[in-house]
């Protein structure tokens, strides 16, 4: 995933950190009081006490499972491998209600003690960015381990998993549902096609939780993050075509490649918005058949994104009529026909959704400040949660814990910094949200 900065939210004190009005609609008096009184109960119980010290101990076991996943290869679209064993660890941990859908997600059910309960869902994704051949052995080098898909998103996976196992040995009931999702098709080419199936097929989820991400080492010490708004992307691929030929005896007949680079050459000079952050970028290019040919066809493909989707479609407009200006004026340069263009949308992410003090991001920051760390730092980023945000459903993407960076490389690496945090923020913010048995309630509300 990709983390677009945001200037830091100022919190006074705890009780200015719920100082928002919530989601739900309370007053921000009645909200701040709500929220410290669930941390506190929550960590007054012995058994959360006991799964939080878990969590903590088995630190160690989490980081080996973490590498165990990372080391089964899942590109996008071949995730069957990797799902199957987590089936086979979801099993191990107790759950029976486990299915695979059409689409290839994993879904575990955990079922609550309410009948009116919310169901939340805890989510990370199983494909990586790497081909099915990519040598996926992780190595240690000092404190830090290396590998393609370390983090992104095998951190998530052994997270939720984790959590899962706190949950089960301490007895830890809660009222709501708990669905343990692993997705299919997040990265890339994928488009949210897993998480897309799951909000298809179901009407009955009241919230999201995706673990996708870790801290970074350009942060201060202590200093977080939280996907709070989410950050759209189109993405387009581009065809130019001609009539070819020998590039001596056609010469002056009109080039695809030479289309393309016009088109290239137009969008590069585009001013895009700094505010909101709008990008660019062409990504992949190819075209021609010989050396001594003039292309007949030629094709680019590019990546958009913002945070706001009226600030992206404007961008998208201005992109796709250069495209065309740029097959019109390839023929005229030479007095002929313009060269054909052709585009189709390979990506579709939604954008513009979300709010930085929204119900899940607050009762995350809660979580982690009530396990005595600084208030992260709510950011947009574009993940599995941008679909449901922008469905309306209360969604925020968290940290798995730990350090790292290089992600989408050869050279990916995680560092088990403080690592049980990741794992101890995403069960006291699962706890709060869909109450336990013999309360709190749930924070979060059914809809349905």
């Amino acid at each position: 995933m990709t983390v677009v900065k945001s200037g830091r939210v100022k919190f006074a004190s705890v009780m200015c950190l719920f100082g928002a009005v919530l989601a739900f609609g309370a007053p921000a008096a009645d909200a701040s009081t709500k929220n410290e009184s669930v941390f506190k109960t929550l960590n007054s119980k012995s058994a959360v006490k006991a799964a939080l010290e878990q969590i903590r101990r088995e630190d160690e076991r989490t980081l080996r499972e973490q590498i165990e996943i990372s080391e089964i290869p899942a590109p996008s679209y071949k995730e069957e491998v990797r799902a199957n064993d987590y089936i086979r660890r979801l099993r191990e941990l107790g759950l029976t209600e486990i299915s695979t859908d059409a689409e290839g997600n994993v879904i575990a059910r955990r079922p609550g003690t309410s009948r009116n309960g919310p169901t939340l869902v805890l989510s990370a994704h199983l494909d990586t960015v790497f081909s099915a051949d990519t040598d996926v052995k992780v190595r240690k080098e000092g404190n830090r381990y290396h590998g393609p898909g370390i983090v992104d998103d095998a951190r998530g996976l052994t997270v939720l998993l984790t959590v899962l196992r706190s949950m089960q040995e301490n007895k830890l009931r809660t009222q709501g549902d708990v669905l343990f999702v692993a997705t299919v098709g997040e990265e890339g080419l994928g488009n949210l096609r897993g998480v897309k199936a799951l909000f298809r097929d179901r009407k009955d989820i009241d919230g999201f939780i995706s673990v996708d991400g870790i801290g970074s080492p350009d942060l201060p010490a202590g200093e977080s993050k939280v996907v709070a708004r989410a950050v759209g992307s189109h993405r387009w691929q581009i065809t130019f075509t001609g009539p070819g030929g020998h590039s001596y005896g056609n010469f002056g007949t009109p080039s695809a490649v030479h289309a393309m680079g016009r088109a290239i050459s137009a969008i590069s000079d585009l001013q895009a918005p700094t505010e909101p952050k709008t990008t660019f970028t062409v990504a992949i290019v190819s075209g021609g058949t010989a050396i001594n040919a003039i292309a007949e066809q030629a094709k680019l493909q590019l990546d958009i994104r913002s945070e706001s989707a009226s600030a992206m479609a404007a961008l998208e407009e201005q992109i796709l009529a250069a495209a065309e200006r740029a097959g019109v004026e390839e023929g005229k340069r030479w007095g002929a026909a313009p060269v054909r263009v052709e585009r189709t949308l390979l990506g579709d992410r939604p954008a513009g959704a979300g709010s930085s003090d929204s119900l899940m991001a607050s009762t995350y920051i809660g979580a982690m400040v009530a396990l005595g760390q600084k208030p992260p730092t709510p950011v947009a980023s574009s993940t599995d949660s941008n679909v449901p945000l922008g469905l309306g459903i209360p969604a925020i993407t968290a940290s798995g814990g730990g350090i790292g960076d290089k992600a989408h490389s050869l050279d990916e690496w995680y560092e088990p910094v403080n690592a049980w945090l990741g794992p101890q923020g995403v069960l006291l913010t699962t706890l709060a949200l869909a109450g336990i048995e013999g309360g709190p309630k749930p924070l979060l509300p059914r809809k349905r």
